[in-house]
């Protein structure tokens, strides 16, 4: 394997008192081939107690706090620019993504075969939440429409569980300019474009969350999304 030292990991938060702090439990026991763990958290504004929380459970940890609520994108982008690893994951904070597989996620930029990889909850054997069928449908529709225009065969576009090579990531983030649910469309089409990239997909396991349980993304995300991926690929090239 690739001899990389620091595994980064980015998780944006907004009103996740109920699960940021087992999360951050999971991801201390979690393994990662030895590499030293960056654990950056951005509190996107959260008005429940996650900051406090936060705050409480500090050591070893980078924390952020946007003063009002921008977005996952904007979230992300701020991790990755004080992040320092040579890979990087994204998890999100509600638990819906489980960090005891990050192995399988960084198993293939370790061993110099991927430069990004996508944990797809459309492919493999791993147990799945059953939820929403037209959320399902929704997300394999914009997968449909972004591979069409990138013309790489993903299964899941809008996972939330994506790593990249560190310095990949670092460069291609100065491009960025989605602060929504948009980063997801965004970064695939800017990676796309990048002559000989090395994508992979690992199936993943997917605990999902009802909008009782404090699911975020809605219908109109998904209509935004469209747009998104059209002006990413053809229009802002």
């Amino acid at each position: 394997m690739t001899q990389l030292k620091t595994l980064t990991i980015i998780i944006a938060c907004f009103n996740e008192s109920g699960t940021i702090l087992g999360l951050l439990k999971k991801i201390d026991r979690a393994s990662c081939f030895g590499l030293k763990k960056e654990i950056i958290v951005i509190n996107d504004g959260s008005t429940d107690d996650t900051k406090n929380i936060l705050n409480r459970n500090k050591k070893g940890i980078k924390i952020f706090h946007h003063a009002r609520n921008l977005g996952k994108g904007a979230s992300v982008k701020t991790g990755i620019r004080y992040s320092s690893g040579d890979i990087l994951i994204i998890q999100d904070a509600d638990l819906e993504y489980d960090p005891s597989e990050y192995e399988l996620l960084i198993g293939p930029i370790l061993r110099g075969e991927a430069d990004v990889v996508y944990g797809s909850r459309f492919m493999g054997d791993r147990p799945h939440r059953v939820l929403y069928f037209w959320h399902a449908i929704t997300n394999q529709f914009l997968t449909f429409l972004s591979n069409m225009l990138t013309n790489i065969n993903l299964t899941d576009m809008e996972t939330g569980y994506k790593a990249f090579s560190g310095d990949l990531i670092r460069k291609v983030s100065r491009q960025l300019i989605s602060d929504d649910f948009g980063f997801e469309p965004e970064v695939t089409a800017r990676l796309a474009k990048i002559p000989g990239i090395k994508f992979y997909e690992v199936g993943i396991s997917y605990y999902g969350r009802t909008y009782a349980e404090g699911k975020h993304i809605g219908w109109y995300d998904g209509f935004k999304a469209i747009w998104q991926i059209i002006w990413f690929n053809i229009i802002s090239r």
